[in-house]
């Protein structure tokens, strides 16, 4: 089986590293900065978005964003594994997912150099496909992330739109959605960015509350 996983909020707690790198960009311009706790509820659609919902309603335009996505960038490049670590129990399910013969990707909306140095950093030799925010190409929940994961992944292609070929994984309505618009199976994991309670409003069928529980998800 094929198992896509999201990144921030799934398989890493991210949030301090994307909020000291959202408030050195803000400081730097002379903007306003937030607290940490509050930068959860911004982030989910990419970098440009975290920055633009960060801005004061007034000075929200795309030349500014882009302005301060440069500093958010510079900084982000060279702290994004100070605080960043896996949830507890995502090792272990990497592992034995691996050991199953599983195959796993990652999808996330953080641009693409980024993840790929998080991911080798943390989990080196653990995914066969790993994307991120690309140029030129939507973000999630635009199903196209995934369905370029699924065409990369090994000796299964001409299942990749099976429903019982893939499960996707994430903690956000984005991730929902994504999967939605892709035809997948999807579970919404508890520990994220996303409250519980927030989850289950949604409708959320399938809600894991530890990393073990997915393995009774794809056995």
């Amino acid at each position: 089986m094929n198992v896509v996983f999201d990144l921030d909020g799934t398989l890493l707690n991210t949030i301090d590293d994307l909020g000291f790198a959202c408030n050195y960009a803000l400081e730097k311009r002379g903007y306003p900065t937030h607290p940490i706790s509050t930068i959860e509820a911004m982030v989910g659609n990419g970098i440009n978005m975290l920055i633009r919902r960060a801005l004061p309603e007034e000075v929200r335009t795309d030349e500014l964003v882009a302005e301060l996505r440069k500093d958010f960038v510079q900084y982000y490049n060279a702290h994004n594994c100070d605080y960043t670590r896996p949830y507890p129990g995502i090792e272990e399910l990497l592992h034995e997912l691996k050991a199953k013969g599983h195959h796993l990707a990652v999808a996330s909306n953080k641009y693409h150099e980024a993840t790929e140095k998080i991911i080798n950093h943390f989990f080196p030799n653990t995914f066969d496909v790993v994307l991120g925010e690309r140029e030129g190409i939507p973000r999630k929940p635009d199903p196209r992330i995934v369905q370029d994961i699924l065409a990369k992944m090994p000796e299964i292609p001409e299942i990749i739109t099976s429903e019982s070929s893939t499960l996707f994984i994430g903690d956000s309505l984005v991730d929902r959605d994504t999967a939605r618009n892709a035809k997948l199976r999807f579970a919404a994991c508890s520990w994220g960015f996303v409250a519980r309670h927030e989850l289950v409003k949604a409708g959320i069928e399938t809600i894991v509350d530890s990393p073990a529980e997915i393995l009774l998800l794809v056995s």
